[in-house]
């Protein structure tokens, strides 16, 4: 097929310009075929873990809205003895601060309530900083790739014109 022989020779050709460039633009290409390679493996991650979480808390909230009694629901979560995640970890944490804050029997309903969502408050923080884990690499990638390609290619101009310098004067 003369269309694959000319896409190999232009794959040839582009590995002869890469071996023939200079030490600090092959440093340069490697460094973003490396972040590269991070960014895509945390962004594939990144959709498994979403998607997992977002079929967890569609399973809870079907659990939780269906009427079932909330005590047997927080048993049956605590007596697993697995970690939970999600919304279930957000309902775990706010009903055990309740029922820890009920036992004591010195508080009002008021400040029960308040202590069960201060917990749930935590418990959604830790959740969101798990759910964002590694969004500050890829955004610092990003934002910095696009100067460094930049960099690679002044380089590359700079090099042409001292080459070309070379040969006039030859």
């Amino acid at each position: 097929h003369p269309k694959m022989e000319r896409y190999f020779m232009t794959v040839r050709e582009a590995c002869q310009l890469i071996m023939q460039a200079s030490w600090l633009v092959k440093g340069v290409m490697l460094l973003l075929l490396l972040a590269s390679v991070a960014s895509w493996v945390i962004i594939f991650r990144k959709r498994q873990v979403l998607n997992r979480a977002e079929k967890e808390a569609d399973t809870f909230e079907e659990k939780f809205w269906s009427g079932t009694d909330l005590t047997a629901m927080h048993e049956a979560i605590t007596a697993g003895h697995r970690k939970t995640d999600g919304m279930e970890r957000i309902f775990e944490s706010g009903f055990s601060e309740f029922l820890r804050m009920r036992q004591q029997a010195r508080m009002g309903p008021t400040a029960m309530v308040e202590g069960a969502q201060r917990s749930m408050r935590i418990a959604l923080t830790r959740e969101t900083e798990e759910l964002e884990h590694h969004l500050n690499f890829l955004a610092t990638v990003g934002s910095t790739s696009p100067y460094i390609s930049l960099f690679s290619t002044v380089w590359g101009m700079m090099t042409s014109f001292h080459q070309l310098q070379n040969v006039n004067q030859s």
